[in-house]
């Protein structure tokens, strides 16, 4: 896989942690949101820039791939990679590991830019489009062996 920036990290809170003794599911959802909200400040969407610009991020569809138990305090760490974009939407995927490099979770998420004051979607403003190309991005063509999964029962 191509390269990845760290884009966030932090540790397992006990209010995360479920009956199953490890951390639960909507848990590893918030880190991923956490994540994306850094990423979005990376690329010069600020709470200034919004108010100002009237512009922000909607997040269209993700999907969460858990791969190993993530236990109290244990350390984490989100890495950022852009998969895919246009002028509008930006296709990415993080990756959850441990204080070891072992692989949790993935989220793959399709995000977008929306004008706020149409409501509708809207062109990344150029200096949002400088900050997106800053970030680590995939070969063309090449994707991580878990992105585009789709979800359902295979039938034999």
């Amino acid at each position: 896989m191509s390269r990845t920036e760290r884009i966030w990290n932090g540790q397992v809170k006990s209010e995360w942690v479920d009956y199953n003794n490890h951390m639960n599911d909507a848990a590893y959802a918030e880190v991923f949101s956490k994540a994306l909200d850094e990423m979005i400040k990376k690329i010069g969407l600020d709470d200034a820039f919004r108010k100002k610009q009237q512009y922000t991020i909607y997040t269209l569809e993700t999907h969460v791939l858990y791969r190993k138990e993530a236990l109290l305090d244990e350390k984490l760490d989100v890495f950022v990679q852009v998969l895919d974009k246009d002028e509008k939407r930006l296709h990415v995927w993080l990756e959850m590991k441990n204080d070891g490099q072992e692989l949790l979770a993935v989220s793959e998420q399709m995000i977008m830019g929306m004008d706020q004051t149409a409501g509708r979607p809207a062109p990344f403003p150029p200096s949002i489009v400088e900050g997106i190309a800053e970030l680590p991005h995939a070969e063309a063509g090449v994707l991580p062996e878990m992105a585009g999964r789709s979800i359902g029962i295979k039938r034999k």
